[in-house]
């Protein structure tokens, strides 16, 4: 498969995803289940948090599973919490201190992100959004590279796709870039 060809199979998977994402959230929220759902991850979760001293997370958008009840659990236990922070296109994302009440501001991507003086650290857990993934534990993400390039400059870290049911595909591209995921939590259980 070309480079372009690639591309163009991750971007049509993409709509695919995020349609299929969607219409789950909305059928969940419809019979009054989600907030249940999103419990049930967490206690999928709960086991891969281990003795995690620095859990990152993010800020979930419209139709992404919240993984604030994770970080919930990860801070009881006496782990550090982490938010990723981006500046710009061709810059790195790093992962910043965090903890729930501190102040947040408006990243470029109109995403809240720690403020620029909250200490940067290295997290020995990342839970990481999805737009989708497949058995092998490949992940789509939203196709800018950013938590492929953190994946890689945190190698130690264990990497959790938090995702719903509905984002599984048979199969996701992957490039040489791309790095695989050591799990996916789902409402329905924990994919290693």
């Amino acid at each position: 498969m070309t480079e372009r060809t690639a591309a163009e199979a991750k971007a049509a998977l993409r709509v695919e995803l995020r349609n299929r994402r969607q219409a789950f959230v909305i059928d969940l929220a419809q019979k009054a289940t989600l907030l249940v759902d999103t419990l049930q991850l967490a206690e999928h979760a709960a086991p891969l948090i281990g003795q995690a001293r620095i859990v990152a997370a993010y800020l979930s958008t419209p139709f992404e599973p919240d993984p604030m009840p994770i970080l919930l659990r990860a801070l009881d236990r006496g782990a550090g919490l982490a938010l990723p922070r981006v500046t710009g296109p061709d810059a790195p994302m790093t992962f910043h201190e965090w903890l729930p009440g501190d102040p947040l501001e408006e990243g470029p991507f109109r995403i809240d992100q720690p403020l620029a003086t909250a200490e940067r650290v290295t997290p020995d857990l990342i839970l990481a959004p999805l737009v989708g993934f497949d058995a092998r534990l490949n992940r789509l993400g939203q196709g800018a590279g950013y938590y492929d390039r953190a994946f890689a400059a945190a190698p130690d870290a264990r990497r959790i796709g938090i995702a719903w049911s509905a984002q599984q595909a048979d199969a996701i591209p992957a490039d040489a870039h791309d790095v695989p995921l050591h799990a996916v939590v789902t409402e329905r259980g924990v994919i290693q």
